[in-house]
Order: C-alpha cells, then sequence, then structure tokens
C-alpha cells in the first residue's frame, strides 16, 4: 500500500526548514522592531465569518465540513478575518489602540494547484488596527517594504492607489453598489482590455461615457508623484474624491519621511471586496513572472462588518511561499551556513564516553552540536563534516584527552589547534 500526501500540499525537508525559519526569523525581527506583537488564531473558524465577509460564493473554494455536533465550520482561507474577530471578541473594550499585531500561520483553499499556488500556504502579516490615517498607512507600507529587503529580495515595487478616488466618482455619478463591485472585480484582475471592452464595449457596464472616460484614462496613470497632478486635472470637478486625493497626496509626503524609495503611485491598483475604503497597496518583484506579486494589504472597515464599531485598520498579507521562491529564485543561496557550529569526531571507541560528555557540554553552552553515534572510522567522520559544512570539528584522541586536550580544526581554513577541555567553549565562541 502507498501513501501520498494530499495534492496541493508539500513536504520540507531539512534545508528548505532551515530557509524557511531563517525568512520567518528575520520577518519576526522587522515586525517587532515596529512595536508589533504576535497573536495566533484556531486553524478553523465558523463558515459563517467568511462568507460574511466575502459572500456566499467563497464556499466553492473552502476546505468546509459539519462537526459532530452538526456545526459548520471551515479550515481558514486567511488570516485577516480571523484577527477582526479576535479583535471583536478579546481586545474592542480593553486594549488601548492603536493596538499593533502580527501573525504567521497556514491557510487553507480548494483551488488548482499551480506554481506559487498550493492548497496550503502561508501567510505573514500585520494589522494596525485604530491608527490615525495617513500616518499610520504610511509605516505599514514601510514596514512591509523593509520586511521584503531585509529578505535579501531587492527591485521590490510598492503600487499604491486611494480607492476613495474612484469610489468617489461613483458617488458623484451615483452608480449603483452591484455595478460598483462588479467593476472594482474587474479592475482588481488587472486586466485593463477587458475593462476596456467593459466600459466601452457594445454592452458597457456603466452607461456614462463621462465616467467611462475618465476611469479608463485614471486607471492608465502610473509613476511617481508627479503624477498626482495629472490625477487632480481628472478629478478636480468632482468634490467627491477630493479627500481621498488629499489623503493621497500626503500619504506620499509621508512615505518620503519613512525614507521609502520603492514606491510606485498606480491608479488602477485595486482590492475588490467592499470593505476596503482607503489606501491599498500591492508588492511586486519582477523576475517571478505570473508570480510576482507577493503582498496585498490596504485601509477597510472590515470590524464594521462584523457587527463591531466603526475602526478603520490598515494590514497587509505576505504571501510567504512566494517569498521563498523569490529567495530561492532571485538570491544568492550558494554557500549557505551549516546548521551546525561544531562537530564532535571521537577518533577510536575508548574515548566516545569522553565525547558525549564534551559534546553536552558544548551543547548547553549555547552551540549548536552533533556527534557521531554511528561509530565511524576517522576518515568517514571528517568527510561527513565536510558535507554538511560545519566550520569547527573538536577531534578527541585518546593520547590529546590524557594531556587533558583535545585537537580543534577549522574546516573552512583547515588550521588545527590544540585546546584545553576546559577551554573549548569560549575557544570556538571567540571569547
Amino acid at each position: 500500500m502507498e501513501f501520498m500526501r494530499p495534492r496541493g500540499t508539500r513536504d520540507f525537508l531539512f534545508d528548505e526548514m532551515e530557509r524557511r525559519k531563517r525568512a520567518e526569523s528575520t520577518l519576526r525581527y522587522v515586525f517587532e522592531n515596529y512595536g508589533y506583537r504576535e497573536i495566533k488564531t484556531p486553524l478553523f473558524e465558523e463558515l459563517k465569518l467568511f462568507t460574511t465577509k466575502s459572500g456566499e460564493e467563497i464556499v466553492d473554494q473552502l476546505y468546509n465540513f459539519k462537526d459532530k455536533s452538526d456545526r459548520d465550520l471551515t479550515l481558514r482561507p486567511e488570516i485577516t478575518a480571523p484577527v477582526a474577530r479576535l479583535y471583536l471578541n478579546e481586545l474592542e473594550k480593553t486594549a488601548s489602540k492603536p493596538i499593533k499585531l502580527y501573525y504567521y500561520g497556514s491557510c487553507f483553499r480548494y483551488e488548482r494547484p499551480q506554481k506559487g499556488r498550493f492548497r496550503q500556504f502561508w501567510q505573514f502579516g500585520c494589522e494596525l488596527i485604530g491608527a490615525k490615517s495617513p500616518q499610520g498607512e504610511a509605516e505599514v507600507i514601510s514596514m512591509c517594504s523593509d520586511s521584503i529587503k531585509a529578505l535579501g529580495i531587492n527591485g521590490a515595487d510598492v503600487n499604491i492607489n486611494h480607492l476613495g478616488i474612484i469610489r468617489g466618482l461613483f458617488k458623484h455619478f451615483s452608480i449603483n453598489s452591484k455595478t460598483q463591485r462588479e467593476l472594482m472585480i474587474i479592475i482588481d484582475k488587472g486586466d485593463k482590455d477587458l475593462l476596456k471592452e467593459s466600459l466601452s464595449g457594445d454592452n458597457p457596464i456603466i452607461d456614462n461615457d463621462e465616467l467611462n472616460r475618465i476611469l479608463l484614462k485614471l486607471i492608465d496613470l502610473i509613476g511617481d508623484k508627479t503624477i498626482l497632478d495629472e490625477v487632480y486635472e481628472l478629478i478636480k470637478d468632482y468634490e467627491e474624491t477630493h479627500v481621498a486625493f488629499s489623503e493621497l497626496s500626503q500619504l506620499v509626503e509621508l512615505l518620503d519621511s519613512f525614507d521609502m524609495t520603492n514606491y510606485t503611485l498606480n491608479l488602477g491598483v485595486a482590492r475588490g471586496l467592499d470593505y476596503y475604503t482607503g489606501i491599498v497597496f500591492e508588492i511586486y518583484v519582477e523576475g517571478l513572472g505570473a508570480q510576482k506579486q507577493v503582498c496585498g494589504g490596504g485601509t477597510y472597515s472590515l470590524i464594521k462588518v462584523f457587527g463591531g464599531k466603526e475602526v478603520e485598520s490598515t494590514g497587509f498579507a505576505l504571501g510567504f511561499d512566494r517569498l521563498m521562491n523569490a529567495i530561492e529564485e532571485l538570491t544568492d543561496c550558494e554557500n549557505e551556513s551549516s546548521y551546525l557550529d561544531v562537530y564532535v569526531a571521537p577518533i577510536s571507541d575508548d574515548v566516545r564516553l569522553k565525547a558525549y560528555e564534551i559534546t553536552q557540554t558544548l551543547r548547553r553552552s549555547g552551540l549548536r552540536c552533533d556527534v557521531d553515534l554511528n561509530n565511524k572510522k576517522f576518515r568517514k567522520i571528517m568527510n561527513y563534516a565536510d558535507k554538511i559544512n560545519v566550520e569547527n570539528v573538536v577531534i578527541i584522541g585518546k593520547k590529546d584527552l590524557d594531556e587533558g586536550n583535545v585537537t580543534v580544526k577549522n574546516m573552512t581554513t583547515g588550521m588545527q589547534d590544540t585546546v584545553k577541555i576546559e577551554a573549548i567553549v569560549n575557544y570556538i565562541k571567540g571569547e
């Protein structure tokens, strides 16, 4: 009988887990450097949490089930909604704002597996709840950019828009919510040909030539902050857009203060869900092809959707698996350091007990250490140490032990030193 892993899932072996752990540790460091603290939510939630957020149509993409008490549950497809639920359950009445929290965990979607897209995948994200905009947005975007840079991924481009501009136009021209939703989904797809066809074909979604003309020009505006003048010329006659335009202009000024240089204003960026109300952004990493988007985020009022009081939140989720693809494909992974600091090599059977004792001393001093457990010949032990790229090997022989010494070999330089047993830890740590 042969057992295979379920389609759309993966096994991670030793080296890949080391890389994932390093990336996870790097992201934690950056997030906590900005004052964020980690939370954890359940792997499964009530089904209605996600249908309330995204509509009943999302059920086709979920791993949903009934439990033994006949409750409708689902494995979480994302973590933003669980965070909103956690806020309402645990933080709304007690926590001082702004609240800075981050999360890391696996999510599940039943969709066709392809490169960079799996049925079990990981998200690393944050929520800033109750901060003033646009300064809160500027800090969130800056942290997101810093996170990707810290992973060694260069060339990431943060594309920013303010949905309030388009929504202001919809309000001015009295576009109903159903039509707004359809159009925002098309814009979110990033297919400009489809959008042009939808607005100017035989049966346009919106029967208003003036609005269609403005929208088609607006979504083509991509560039640095100098395009703000062009945006203003397009929307200056529509008062409902002015607050959003002012907020976008303030954000650009604040991003300069946060030393952000790798951003692009892109009036075609959208998030297809109704609760996104303000700034939205996506991060693209060139070189990843069709999977170049590694992050999406923005400002929204999701908590109100779940029955809470109005509170503005800004957040983003990094596609951790796509980040790992970017690290593998776009950074130098050669000559990775070993998973050990030191390897202990007993030359003969009569020194093995002492070798194990020395190994434990090294481990308890904080050094990552391993020792031969298979009674290998000395030559094979050294070949193995070279294969795993460990820097230091502690060679234990009978003659050295009788004199209270061991030999420490640096596998990079080939140099060997005789070291007193009680001084091994300090020697390897360079103290």
